[in-house]
């Protein structure tokens, strides 16, 4: 029965038709990177930074593509339906690298979690699977999850996490609200939640544990680090030589985390990114 109930679940998230993209993709020299991290994009809801990961996926190429998790809102999704044109133009860009080519790797998270019940599946050429260790250029060996795991709310008290989702996203909402206005303005890209969270002291004393636990449970395995998701705060740290890494969201800081081909690994601020590339356009057009 229970997995009747999954699979209806699962159909009626996934149960949108994935068309030629709206927005047609960026001509020009694209980067190239060994390996692409992102998650917590939350398609399926008002506070997805769409075109930004848009511009992020057409400005950039690499050989392997981790999706890690938090991908589409299915907590959003069972509430009410919001499935714009620019959510199916994201999926359709990642279906299109993995038909190209790229190995993408879908380690579902919380949010999407009823996608866990196909680990180890290939669906249009992407993987699913749990967790993946992934070996750097300089040989180094990175374990890759999500990372609710180790968040004792999600584990311990669900309907405290249920409570903690609705007030983060009316803070999404706000944010949609504001950068609209700062939008007219022609003002960069700005968040709310992001600078709320590092603004209350209990929220940065949980991500310090948090990266503390990710970085304990990497050297339990015996790799050199961990890449994670989950509490949408980019970051790259080293715990007594472990390294610990946060490829952060495209809700609130818009980043992904970037594997260069000598093993070197980056964070990339894409809001800052466009900034800088719409302040470059506007001196050559002075010019």
């Amino acid at each position: 029965m229970d997995a009747i109930v999954q699979s209806t679940e699962i159909e009626d998230v996934i149960d949108f038709e994935i068309n030629e993209p709206k927005l047609p993709e960026r001509q020009g020299k694209r980067r190239r990177y060994r390996t692409i991290w992102i998650s917590d994009i939350h398609l399926g809801t008002r506070g997805c930074n769409a075109r930004m990961l848009i511009d992020f996926l057409d400005s950039t190429d690499s050989e392997t593509i981790y999706l890690v998790g938090d991908i589409i809102d299915g907590w959003r999704l069972r509430k009410s339906w919001y499935w714009p044109a620019l959510h199916n133009d994201i999926v359709w860009r990642v279906m299109k690298r993995a038909k190209r080519g790229t190995r993408v790797i879908y380690i579902p998270g919380n949010h999407d979690e009823m996608f866990r019940q196909f680990t180890g599946m290939t669906f249009g050429g992407i993987e699913i699977r749990r967790q993946a260790i992934h070996q750097t250029a300089d040989g180094r060996k990175l374990l890759v999850l999500h990372g609710d795991e180790f968040d004792t709310v999600v584990m311990c008290h669900r309907w405290l996490a249920f409570l903690g989702d609705a007030a983060y996203g009316l803070l999404l909402r706000m944010n949609v609200a504001i950068n609209t206005v700062r939008r007219w303005l022609d003002l960069p890209f700005w968040s709310i939640a992001k600078h709320a969270k590092h603004k209350v002291k209990n929220a940065v004393e949980f991500i310090s544990r948090y990266e503390e636990a990710l970085a304990h449970e990497a050297r339990a395995r015996g790799v050199d680090g961990v890449v994670c998701g989950h509490i949408h705060t980019a970051e790259v740290r080293d715990f007594d030589g472990v390294a610990y890494y946060n490829d952060g969201d495209w809700v609130e800081g818009c980043t992904a985390l970037v594997e260069h081909f000598d093993g070197r690994m980056e964070v990339l601020h894409w809001a800052e990114e466009i900034a800088a590339r719409d302040a470059g356009n506007v001196r050559r057009l002075a010019a």
